[in-house]
């Protein structure tokens, strides 16, 4: 008996990536999925990785999947719309996974009025139209999860002297738009504590080596700083399967909330993964 059984996870960003595993690892626990992200078919995108690929991968697992397009940087994006959508054809929302996120790593003045909107409607405005829609739902019903994914980047820059990372790469606005998202997560999470719902925050604790990512040249080259999506997905299905009683208002990275649950790393379809 799978960890999910019964419920139904919404999943953004679930074309590729770090959301597709999430997808695929809890339709491994039994969860039905709705997969959102803007790539429909295979091809759509000059990144690999599709909703259709998606929902196919979690099928042929003998789960179910469904796959929804919606643009998160649209200013008309109707997360309400979504989510009604989503609980005609699966039922409620059980648990709202925001993986999907806007990244330019640019440098302050090469970061146009376009990105900076991009990047604020995907990070943190779509953060509040998702938990806004399906906060009703689970207040009726008593209990609900919210995982919201984050990024280390939100750290200050140490310094004088600054590292080369922050003095040229440029993380500064995608950073704030993940700080602002982790804000609004632990506040959240004290509002609807007394109904039953729990909202946390996580983040790699090294690189994953995502098809975005990739094709950015974020990569380092040395293997160690390499976090496999698996571990990613663990922690965000531990998140998702807590106790909304004690398990909330969390800010952490996946290796360091696995390591406090003594939870190992699962493969994405839920079996035995070699350490």
């Amino acid at each position: 008996m799978g960890a999910f059984d019964g419920k139904v996870v919404l999943v953004t960003g679930a074309s590729r990536g770090i959301g597709h595993g999430i997808a695929l690892r809890c339709a491994a626990e039994g969860a039905a999925v709705a997969a959102v992200a803007r790539t429909l078919e295979p091809g759509g995108s000059h990144l690999d990785g599709s909703l259709r690929e998606t929902v196919a991968a979690i099928e042929a697992g003998g789960g179910r999947g469904l796959a929804l397009t919606a643009d998160l940087a649209d200013p008309g994006f109707d997360a309400v719309a979504l989510v009604a959508e989503v609980e005609r054809a699966l039922g409620p929302v059980d648990v709202l996974v925001h993986n999907a996120a806007a990244c330019f790593y640019l440098p302050w003045d090469a970061v146009s009025a376009r990105r900076y909107e991009v990047m604020f409607r995907v990070n943190v405005d779509a953060t509040w139209k998702l938990a806004t829609a399906v906060l009703p739902g689970m207040r009726e019903r008593g209990a609900g999860w919210i995982v919201n994914l984050s990024t280390m980047v939100v750290e200050h820059p140490d310094g004088p002297p600054y590292s080369a990372f922050h003095a040229e790469h440029g993380a500064t606005l995608y950073g704030a738009s993940k700080a602002a998202l982790e804000r609004i997560s632990t506040g959240l999470a004290a509002e609807v504590h007394r109904h039953g719902i729990a909202v946390n925050v996580v983040a790699p604790v090294a690189a994953v080596a995502t098809p975005g990512v990739v094709a950015m040249g974020l990569m380092p080259g040395d293997d160690t700083h390499v976090e496999p999506v698996e571990q990613m997905a663990e922690a965000v299905l531990a998140l998702a399967a807590g106790d909304p009683a004690v398990l909330t208002g969390r800010i952490v990275t996946s290796a360091a909330l696995l390591a406090e649950l003594d939870r190992p790393v699962r493969n994405l379809d839920g079996s035995a993964r070699t350490p």
